[in-house]
């Protein structure tokens, strides 16, 4: 991941809120702290709500997970960083498995 240049502010104009992580990993939605990670102080998150006190937390164009404002907890979307391929690049890398001809031997 690239680093992010100073001076330069995430917006996010289709998220509900953007909030700004503390320098201890928090950030504060409705008078609520929820921890988020340290790794992520300073930058600004956007947050959307899903549902009824259910926010999705987004960092640039990557879905982290989403917090709950009762339990004030954020549960984690398996691997919004993994590798994004699509079907064509799934196809180039699998393996192709190369058939033998055997030839039978009679006595």
């Amino acid at each position: 991941m690239r680093p992010i240049k100073p001076g330069f502010r995430v917006e996010y104009p289709f998220h509900d809120k953007a909030v700004t992580v503390t320098t201890c990993g928090r950030i504060c939605c409705y008078r609520k702290k929820i921890n988020i990670s340290t790794v992520l102080a300073g930058q600004r998150l956007g947050i959307t709500e899903i549902d009824d006190g259910i926010w999705l937390v987004s960092f640039m164009h990557y879905d982290l997970g989403y917090i709950d404002l009762e339990q004030r907890t954020l549960q984690t979307i398996d691997n919004p960083f993994g590798t994004r391929l699509s079907p064509i690049e799934v196809l180039k890398c699998t393996p192709r498995v190369r058939q033998r001809s055997v030839t039978v031997l009679r006595f």
